[in-house]
């Protein structure tokens, strides 16, 4: 039989309040584990389960909510093992209920909360177990887990605003190779039969729309089973560490999404390197959890070299100046830093800026994919009207 779990107030034997949740087979022996602990309840209630649902994917913002009510609870002096049980017990998503059990008693078990949240790495990412690893190693992990909190709501917000300015673009793109499959497998091979009994000389855009429209049609079954092969390999590579640095120096050099990327990564960076700094860490290791909590390889890497000539004895301004990744602005916000011995407080202004920033690039990515999407379409549509109408007017002539 399942333990309730019972929410309580309580006063201890100085006569302070206490509260907390405690976990029973019924009423009366709550009563006595809170009387073995010598708390007078005041007030005891059943925190009843509610009745989740379907099991359901796990989307960023259910963990921003999940990190939000641990905060909480952690914040009211609840033992961690015993909030997360609380949150398992309240939580509607099944998938997300199993996780938070599997850690609860992975800390019971022993485990630190950092070891228990990496047995889900691939759910949590990089940067929340560092920033727990951070808070763990400083003894603050209320603090941090408010600020962890509310950087995932607004990294869900800033992830929402992208999806949504590019949902239109995409949707165009799709609704086009759609359309141009459909003329190229349907259409086109019937204007050929027509152009080839009649005699016509076809023009060069003709010819190749023609020898495109006969591969598409006698391979369409190679080309599909390419876009999935691509889109599986795609998603291994990522999951790698050295495709997925491939992959990120290739976006890198587009030129908007390079901005975007680049105010991500170091926003994460100084958001986590200023945590730990602010909780007492030591310089090299707050380097280290701040590289892998960026997401982002070639910060990692340029993070690393920093470690390594840090260790040598350079200081941090001089490393920060070579390293090429960081814009101008975070290098002298950072070395100012420094240099007035107020570096965490630089870090924070850094985090808020970067984070900005992004959020007015993602708002606006519209007014920049949209040019480029109606010269794409004017050429496609272009190309399509001289291949087919070129050969049409030669015929006029022939007939004439």
């Amino acid at each position: 039989m399942n333990q309730l779990a019972f929410e309580y107030r309580a006063l201890d034997r100085h006569g302070a309040t206490s509260r907390g949740v405690t976990r029973a087979m019924s009423q009366e022996e709550a009563y006595r584990k809170l009387a073995a602990a010598n708390l007078t309840p005041v007030k005891l209630r059943l925190i009843k389960n509610k009745v989740r649902g379907r099991r359901k994917r796990i989307t960023s913002r259910d963990i921003s909510h999940f990190t939000y009510q641990l905060s909480v609870l952690t914040e009211a002096r609840i033992p961690i093992a015993d909030g997360l049980t609380s949150i398992a017990d309240q939580e509607p998503n099944r998938a997300l209920a199993t996780v938070i059990e599997d850690i609860a008693q992975r800390i019971v078990a022993g485990n630190t909360i950092t070891d228990a949240l990496s047995a889900h790495h691939r759910l949590f990412g990089e940067i929340y177990i560092e920033t727990i690893r951070a808070a763990e190693k400083s003894g603050n992990i209320i603090k941090i887990l408010g600020h962890l909190a509310e950087l995932l709501e607004k990294q869900t917000d800033t992830n929402q605003q992208v999806k949504s300015a590019l949902m239109y673009p995409l949707m165009v793109v799709i609704s086009l190779g759609l359309a141009v499959i459909f003329l190229m497998m349907f259409v086109v091979p019937r204007f050929a039969e027509m152009f080839a009994e009649r005699g016509v000389p076809l023009p060069l855009p003709t010819r190749i729309m023609i020898g495109g429209s006969e591969l598409i049609c006698g391979y369409w079954w190679l080309f599909a089973v390419g876009g999935i092969g691509g889109i599986v390999g795609l998603k291994r590579a990522w999951r790698s560490p050295q495709g997925r640095a491939t992959i990120d120096r290739y976006l890198h050099r587009v030129p908007y999404l390079r901005q975007i990327l680049i105010g991500l990564g170091v926003s994460r960076f100084a958001h986590v390197f200023g945590l730990g700094l602010s909780s007492g860490l030591g310089l090299i290791e707050c380097l280290e959890m701040s590289g892998r909590a960026s997401g982002r390889p070639l910060l990692r890497r340029d993070t690393e070299k920093m470690v390594e000539q840090v260790n040598s004895g350079g200081r941090l301004s001089d490393v920060l100046m070579a390293c090429s990744y960081f814009p101008g602005f975070a290098k002298r916000m950072i070395t100012a830093g420094e240099e007035s011995a107020e570096l965490p407080k630089m870090c924070s202004i850094v985090a808020r800026h970067y984070t900005r920033d992004v959020e007015y690039l993602a708002k606006n990515i519209g007014t920049v994919v949209e040019p480029v999407l109606i010269a794409g379409l004017a050429v496609v549509v272009l190309g399509l009207a001289l291949a087919i109408f070129l050969p049409m007017w030669n015929m006029m002539a022939l007939i004439e």
